[in-house]
């Protein structure tokens, strides 16, 4: 069955069932996806599966570094257009848990990829560092990271990356481009006003750096 035969085979009037069969499917949809993105990885520090929490590997910790500070930019974006953080629609609502900047996070999530499978190409095995971490009260282990001249080097390449310029029209500026940053800023604050009934719909504007 195909992803677009599963989404549109959800029936129910239950919003969290709904919620956690569409879960299921990007979840299916995501281990496919990041399968064929680690194979444009270098062979010597390519990885078979993505992980995101507490992750051992270098290359799922850079990609996790890089989401972090996507992170921060839709969090800010969200703030400014005077949203809650935590009332999300898509990701569950938790304690602690900004999921409505987890859900507008999916739509520049793909930027990211693009930017690292461009940037990890460089990497070698000496790049990473091993450290000891405690992972529980009774347990220990060792997680690899980029050492500190290569996590220098992403964050200020990232920043950078931020400000490229994209072909998409300013809301009240004239011109036809604006860069990565103002983007998530003007997304939000558009989503923000369809939410408030100042706009009939709202369709995320998608772009290609």
């Amino acid at each position: 069955m195909t992803v677009q035969h599963r989404i549109h085979d959800i029936e129910s009037d239950n919003l969290n069932m709904v919620r956690g069969k569409l879960l299921s499917v990007e979840g299916t949809c995501a281990r496919h996806y990041f399968k064929q993105v680690f194979q444009l990885f270098p062979k010597a520090i390519r990885i078979e599966n993505r992980k995101t929490f507490k992750a051992y590997d270098g290359v799922n910790n850079t990609f996790n570094l890089a989401y972090t500070m996507l992170k921060w930019k839709v969090h800010r974006a969200i703030i400014r257009a005077k949203l809650e953080p935590y009332l999300g629609f898509l990701h569950s609502e938790q304690f602690g848990k900004p999921s409505l900047v987890c859900d507008l996070m999916e739509l520049y999530r793909y930027l990211m990829d693009d930017f690292l499978i461009g940037w990890c190409r460089k990497l070698k095995k000496k790049d990473f560092i091993l450290k000891h971490e405690s992972f529980s009260s009774k347990r220990k282990g060792k997680r690899q990271y980029l050492n500190r001249t290569m996590t220098a080097d992403l964050t200020e390449s990232l920043h950078r990356y931020f400000e490229l310029k994209v072909e998409v029209p300013r809301i009240k500026k004239y011109g036809k481009q604006q860069t990565i940053e103002t983007l998530i800023n003007e997304e939000a604050l558009l989503f923000a006003k369809y939410l408030r009934d100042e706009r009939e719909t709202w369709i995320p504007r998608i772009t290609i750096p």
